[in-house]
């Protein structure tokens, strides 16, 4: 792992001492809709620096937390199962070492990468999944691999029963239908957040965050807005809840930075990872 030129605010400790690896994954090349995720890494890494590092909702500061920035991968775009590959062995070789993996999308696609090695890493891995869409389409037009059937094959890894998805608003009838059958799928926001997480108890959990989870009108900056979101505030509480959880490896995804040009989208996104990282790093400090 080499050390960064340029990193995330705040996680600069060295890999060896890392309790959490960041790394970006620039893919967008199923894109559905507007494209341009792949620049998402960048401009977080450019504009954390416009935060701070300490955190008044939780009173934590990641200068007290050892994160380290791995950088971005050099992804085929030319070849969706290629990239799909090495995000897995990026997360395989972080899991390996005893780390949490964070990602930085992106599109959604690339969190299937990851849920591989993680899922046989732990065999009892769980889904949670923030986010306006479903992502439960078996293909899209015709293509398996895609963000719109992301979710869709990470259940072809983990099985029934292993999927909790919040905040959905979007999707087929057939993937509202499939969702509730085969999954715990809750519609527009996050009640009953708690319920799943006493249901999921301490099994492991791989958490994804698909930032049009919030509404456009507070993260207008993704490739599919989705009105009907929630706020950054609900979003927050959220995370904070979630991170109760026995995470494994964990995501921030679809943001959009070129349909955002004043920036305010990256700066909730660089938020939401900074709340992200210290709850799930404060968490698994407490668990030890």
């Amino acid at each position: 792992m080499r050390e960064n030129v340029q990193t995330i605010l705040g996680c600069n400790a060295s890999y060896q001492e890392a309790e959490i690896c960041v790394f970006g994954a620039p893919f967008d090349s199923t894109t559905s809709f507007r494209p341009g995720t792949r620049f998402a890494s960048q401009h977080i890494r450019n504009d954390s620096w416009g935060l701070e590092t300490y955190s008044p909702y939780q009173d934590l500061d990641l200068e007290d937390a050892h994160i380290f920035d791995c950088g971005d991968l050099e992804l085929c775009f030319g070849n969706t199962e290629t990239a799909l590959s090495r995000i897995e062995e990026m997360t395989a070789e972080i899991l390996g070492d005893g780390k949490i993996p964070c990602m930085i999308g992106g599109e959604h696609l690339v969190t299937l990468g990851s849920v591989r090695a993680a899922a046989k890493r732990y065999p009892e891995l769980c889904i949670l999944h923030f986010d306006a869409h479903t992502d439960l389409r078996k293909d899209y037009l015709g293509e398996p691999l895609s963000h719109a059937t992301v979710i869709r094959r990470c259940h072809d890894l983990v099985g029934d029963g292993r999927i909790y998805q919040f905040g959905i608003r979007s999707g087929l009838r057939e993937e509202f239908l499939w969702g509730a059958e085969h999954g715990f799928l809750h519609k527009f926001d996050f009640a009953g957040l708690e319920e799943a997480v006493a249901a999921i108890g301490d099994r492991p959990v791989y958490f994804t965050i698909d930032l049009d989870v919030l509404d456009p009108s507070v993260f207008p900056g993704t490739g599919t807005p989705e009105p009907g979101g929630v706020s950054f505030m609900d979003l927050l509480s959220a995370v904070l809840t979630a991170a109760k959880l026995n995470i494994v490896g964990m995501d921030v995804n679809e943001l959009c930075p070129v349909y955002d040009p004043g920036g305010a989208s990256t700066a909730v996104a660089c938020k939401v990872l900074r709340e992200l990282l210290l709850a799930v790093y404060f968490e698994k400090k407490e668990r030890k």
